[in-house]
C-alpha cells in the first residue's frame, strides 16, 4: 500500500467537496433507488467503457471477449481510483470508487435480464449474461447472481459515503483566511 499512497498520505477532504460528494453520492442513490433504467449520463460513459472492453480483449478466447465488456467497465474507473489514490486525492479516490460500484449495479441489470432478453443491446441479439451463464451452467440463476451483485454495488456506493463523510470529519481541510 505504500507504493499507492504519498509519503503524505491522503489530503484533508474541503468542506465544499465533502458537501458535493454527499450531494451527488445520495442523488445518484435515490435516482438507482427510485428509477429503473440507470443514470443516463453516467451509464453512456460507461457503456462506452463496456463496448472497448470488448475490443481490448479481443485477442483472448470468446468467453474472455464476452467478459472484457465488464471488465472495462469496471477497470477504468479502477484505474482512475489508482491514479487518484497515488496523487493523495481523497476526493478524487472517493468519486472513482463510487463510480466503480455504480458500476456493478449496471452490470446486476443485464445479468437478471440473461433469459428475459428485454434490455436493448449493442452489436448482437443475445446479452453476454445470457451467453455466459448458458455456458456456466447457471442461466436459471441470472437473479440470484444479479441481487448479489447488485448488493455489492450498494455496499460499496454507502461505505464510499462513509469513508468519504469519515474522511471529512476525522482529517478537516486547514480554514483559508482570507
Amino acid at each position: 500500500m505504500a507504493l499507492l499512497i504519498p509519503d503524505e498520505g491522503l489530503e484533508p477532504v474541503p468542506r465544499p467537496a465533502a458537501i458535493a460528494c454527499v450531494v451527488g453520492f445520495v442523488a445518484v442513490m435515490l435516482h438507482a433507488a427510485l428509477v429503473t433504467g440507470g443514470i443516463p449520463i453516467i451509464d453512456y460513459a460507461n457503456l462506452m467503457f463496456h463496448e472497448a472492453g470488448h475490443r481490448v480483449f479481443g485477442w483472448a478466447s470468446y468467453y474472455t471477449v464476452l467478459l472484457g465488456g465488464t471488465y472495462g467497465q469496471l477497470l477504468v474507473p479502477l484505474i482512475c481510483t489508482f491514479i487518484f489514490l497515488r496523487r493523495g486525492e481523497t476526493t478524487g479516490v472517493a468519486v472513482c470508487v463510487f463510480w466503480l460500484f455504480e458500476n456493478f449495479l449496471d452490470i446486476a441489470n443485464y445479468m437478471a435480464d440473461a433469459r428475459a432478453a428485454s434490455q436493448p443491446l449493442v452489436g448482437g441479439d443475445e446479452s453476454d449474461w445470457a451467453i455466459l451463464f448458458n455456458h456456466w451452467g447457471v442461466l436459471q440463476k441470472d437473479l440470484v447472481i444479479a441481487s448479489w451483485v447488485r448488493g455489492i454495488g450498494w455496499i460499496g456506493m454507502l461505505a464510499t459515503l462513509a469513508w468519504v463523510a469519515w474522511m471529512y470529519v476525522t482529517r478537516p481541510a486547514p480554514r483559508r483566511m482570507f
